[in-house]
Parts: C-alpha cells; structure tokens; sequence
C-alpha cells in the first residue's frame, strides 16, 4: 500500500512542479529583463516588480505542494525511488508543457533526452 501511496506522491510532485515552473517562468518572462531596474533602484524594486505579477505567487503555492508531497513520498516510499523519479519525470513534464503553455521550441535532443529519461523511471520501477 506504502508504494501505491509513493507513485501517488510523485505523481503529485510532478504535476504541482511542472504547474510551478511553467507559472514562474511565465512570470519572469512578463515582468522582463530586471538588470537595468537592479542597477538603478536595487534589489528591492525588483522584488516588488516580481511579487506583483499575480502568476508569481500561484508559481510559488504549486511549489510549495510539490515540495510537500515530496515529504509525504519520502515517508511512504524509499528515497533511492522517490526523488529520482519525481525528479526525472518532472523533466519530461517540463518539456511537454513548455512546448504546450509557454510555446518554447524544444528541439529534438530534448525530446530524446526526455524518452531517455522516462525509461530510466521505468528501469528503476521494476
């Protein structure tokens, strides 16, 4: 039962990770290039330029459930599973939804390191 709840938790870990890094990309990229404002106003203007774009903040709650179920998939499963596999499926994760929401160009080498990756996961389940 602990290893169904395991494939539970990084199932989870995937989806609130992918979810979080496609939200904090999307973000980073509406609120720009912060060199200039670091330079002329410093760290805390750029904070508030980051903070006050709403998808920020959304990026940063689907974080937090990831690194959560991370600890509750730590607790059911075995450490030599759980991370590698959340880990190397959130990368394949991350390349499907970048092509997806963001509408990044993912090359072929990245698709193929992404198969490559996900038959890693499914060597390491066995």
């Amino acid at each position: 039962m602990n290893e169904v709840h395991a494939w539970a938790a990084i199932g989870l870990i995937i989806l609130a990770s992918t979810t979080g890094d496609v939200l904090l990309s999307y973000s980073m990229k509406r609120v720009g290039d912060v060199t200039d404002l670091w330079r002329q106003r410093g760290l805390l203007a750029v904070a508030a330029r980051v903070l006050a774009t709403p998808t920020f903040a959304l990026g940063l709650m689907a974080m937090a459930v990831a690194f959560y179920s991370l600890l509750f998939g730590l607790s059911w499963g075995n450490l030599s599973l759980v991370v590698p596999a959340s880990a190397s499926l959130t990368f394949v994760a991350n390349a499907v939804a970048a092509r997806i929401f963001l509408h990044e160009r993912v090359g072929r080498r990245r698709w193929i390191a992404a198969l490559l990756v996900a038959g890693g996961v499914v060597l390491m389940a066995l």
